[in-house]
């Protein structure tokens, strides 16, 4: 929730909600022959000495002829050949796929099994070397030709499958359709948890400790630089399925490419713009329940932050405060906890805080990107139990949704 900075507020403030849970020649004629017409004194020729008379041309004989120029012929193409062999030796290799021939093909459906992988976003191309490389067909090109002859491949789903040793091409395609072979080892990762909460989800799901995903190193993921190289607010809620082998580290970068890829389809692009829109976006997740509310909140955090002689810039929101205290359950703060001098305190300071306060889902985001028209500056959940909200544009109308929720606060003391 939202108020106004004045010194003297006593009440419980108020949040908007707790969190949301729920990849290219010339030739001359060497003699020319006497004109009949001319006197045969003025064509005397002269003497001829013995010693270069001329031959007499002798015909060679055709077949002679014939056979030389076959030979002739066989070494050009013979030197072509071995010209063509030196020249490809140093072209690249411009086959695609696998080396195998085309024809190279399992007969059955194999033997024993094996689990085999398939990761998110992985093409056909992709999944037919997985597999070749792992024995489970002849060759990538065997598998690839068994899926352009099934419309049905392109629907081969991300996961862990039971495989076969040395299958046909086409064994292998429908075991990856049928459901049946899949392993199901999904996690959902909810709107709005922090990094120790998202931590504990993981561990829980995936056989792990917690302390294992605390031991990885934020510097050795791929993060984007709007993180700033923390976790917190870029490992993106979402429904995942990781393999019985994948490690802590691999599983949080999964995370984290996944939030990389919404973005980009989003529009955004790393930087200071994607830290800002994350940083809203968590306010916008941590205080709206429903889905309708998350563009009215956006606007609100947009018109608290535009200079106005009510807000004066403070968003004050409890969602910011509940994070420094890693705490939940609580409708509301105290006036101890919102005078905590941390930098992500809304009350403490103006402006956003100095980073995201949890991870948003692309519905926050959105809302953020398109916030709903409207002069809201306050809004308040005044029923905590079913995520009531409502907004208000000036602070005499915001009192009255607070009488609400200090009603219902009377009625439900252990939850305020």
């Amino acid at each position: 929730m939202s108020q106004p900075p004045h010194d003297d507020w006593d009440e419980h403030d108020v949040r908007g909600a707790g969190a949301h849970y729920d990849d290219d020649v010339l030739g001359l004629r060497g003699v020319r022959e006497h004109d009949a017409s001319l006197a045969d004194e003025m064509l005397e020729p002269a003497p001829v000495h013995e010693t270069f008379r001329p031959r007499r041309r002798q015909r060679r004989n055709p077949v002679l002829k014939v056979l030389a120029l076959l030979l002739a012929t066989a070494a050009v193409v013979v030197g072509g050949i071995y010209s063509f062999g030196a020249v490809s030796s140093l072209l690249p290799d411009l086959s695609i796929g696998s080396s195998e021939p085309s024809a190279a093909d399992y007969e059955g459906s194999g033997t024993g099994e094996i689990l085999i992988e398939i990761p998110q976003g992985a093409a056909g191309g992709q999944i037919a070397e997985l597999l070749a490389q792992e024995d489970v067909v002849a060759s990538a090109s065997a598998f690839t030709a068994a899926l352009a002859a099934d419309p049905a491949g392109a629907s081969i789903q991300p996961g862990t499958y039971r495989m076969a040793n040395q299958m046909s091409a086409s064994a292998a395609l429908a075991r990856l359709l049928d459901g049946n072979y899949r392993e199901i080892n999904g996690v959902t990762v909810r709107e709005g948890l922090w990094v120790a909460e998202t931590f504990a989800v993981l561990a829980e799901a995936t056989g792990h400790d917690v302390a294992d995903y605390e031991a990885v190193d934020p510097a050795t993921l791929d993060l984007p630089d709007a993180a700033e190289g923390e976790l917190e607010g870029f490992l993106y809620p979402s429904t995942y399925e990781f393999g019985p082998d994948t490690t802590p580290q691999q599983q949080l970068q999964t995370l984290i490419d996944t939030g990389l890829r919404t973005y980009e389809q989003l529009g955004l692009s790393d930087g200071p713009e994607l830290r800002e829109v994350i940083i809203k976006a968590s306010i916008v997740q941590g205080e709206g329940a429903f889905s309708e509310d998350l563009p009215k909140v956006a606007r609100v955090v947009e018109n608290r932050l535009d200079p106005n002689p009510e807000t004066n810039g403070y968003l004050q929101m409890d969602s910011t405060v509940h994070f420094i205290y890693q705490e939940r359950g609580l409708a509301g703060t105290t006036d101890e906890q919102r005078a905590n001098d941390d930098p992500h305190n809304t009350y403490a300071y103006p402006g956003l805080p100095a980073g995201p306060i949890n991870s948003p889902g692309e519905e926050a985001i959105r809302a953020v990107l398109n916030p709903e028209p409207g002069d809201w500056l306050y809004f308040v959940t005044v029923d905590p139990s079913t995520g009531e909200t409502r907004f208000a544009t000036d602070f005499a109308g915001h009192q009255e949704n607070v009488a609400l929720f200090q009603q219902w606060c009377q009625e439900n003391p252990d939850q305020c």
